[in-house]
């Protein structure tokens, strides 16, 4: 190689490098800040809107914002008690320009599970969703390489109405709201389903369909086929254990996994009793909640 090619060479190298080297530490910076954090926190608590971190946070500066959160949330929300998977039905990701799920952080003090009666008004901007949760039994969830396999690490499955808070002022994209730990802030229980680790079982995971209903005027708010969830709500479960593995994260026995929402979620109202039904699985199970 003639030396001046050879000198251009090793100056494009270095180049590079240096540019690699400042868009690390860029990224890194654009994290949000203590600061930042401790304010959100702070509207978080208050239940007011928040301006969050920034409507263009990238997808990386939004897990750094996500994992930073995390353990300032235990001091409003209580105990860490799982995982809630976020944007698994197309619906979510297409409404929220997401290109795949997400997830974040599930904490007790606001999960409920009898004589669930909730203010309409508990956040900023309070919804109520139609989800579903399975609980671990072990970490080898995050390993099973079929759903029929994973059924083996699965404890129960429990009718769930998250109760999110889109407390992001304005508009905002998917990004933002994973900064926000997803919207979580609570949810109603409803009782557990024993697993049966049989395809029939899974069969009727993926085709039930699932109905959400205001009780007190009897008007249906939205259906969906559990297929809605990535297939089957069973591949959300290994999507999401999956990924916290990646991320470093053990599951234990007694993660509560929530699946995500098989209908956009809505906002509140004084008087609705919301009752989401599984209709196909044994029983029909279903959950509600009253708002006040």
């Amino acid at each position: 190689m003639p030396i001046h090619l050879f000198t251009i060479h090793k100056f494009i190298k270095r180049l590079v490098f240096f540019l690699g080297v400042s868009l690390s530490v860029a990224t890194w910076a654009a994290c949000p800040t203590d600061a930042a954090i401790d304010a959100y926190v702070a509207d978080f608590a208050a239940r007011r809107i928040s301006k969050g971190f920034g409507n263009d946070i990238s997808a990386v500066d939004a897990e750094c914002a996500k994992k930073k959160l995390s353990s300032k949330l235990r001091k409003v929300l209580g105990d860490p008690v799982g995982y809630k998977a976020g944007f698994t039905s197309v619906a979510l990701q297409q409404r929220f320009n997401v290109d795949g799920p997400r997830w974040g952080y599930m904490y007790d003090r606001d999960m409920i599970d009898i004589l669930a009666v909730v203010p309409a008004e508990f956040g900023a901007r309070p919804l109520y969703e139609a989800d579903f949760i399975v609980v671990a039994k072990d970490a080898g969830l995050a390993d099973a390489k079929t759903p029929l396999e994973a059924l083996a690490h699965i404890e129960f499955l429990v009718p769930f109405i998250e109760l999110p808070d889109l407390m992001l002022e304005g508009t905002f994209s998917g990004n933002a709201m994973v900064a926000t730990n997803v919207a979580f802030r609570g949810g109603v229980l409803g009782q557990e389903i024993p697993v049966v680790k049989s395809q029939a079982f899974l069969d009727a995971l993926a085709n039930m369909t699932v109905v959400m209903t205001d009780e007190n005027s009897g008007k249906e708010l939205g259906r969906a086929k559990g297929s809605a969830l990535m297939d089957n709500p069973v591949n959300a479960a290994m999507w999401l254990a999956q990924d916290l593995k990646k991320n470093g994260i053990t599951l234990k026995r007694g993660d509560l996994l929530s699946l995500g929402g098989f209908i956009p979620p809505q906002p509140t109202k004084t008087g609705m009793r919301v009752q989401v039904k599984y209709i196909g699985l044994p029983g029909d199970p279903a959950v509600s909640v009253d708002f006040n």
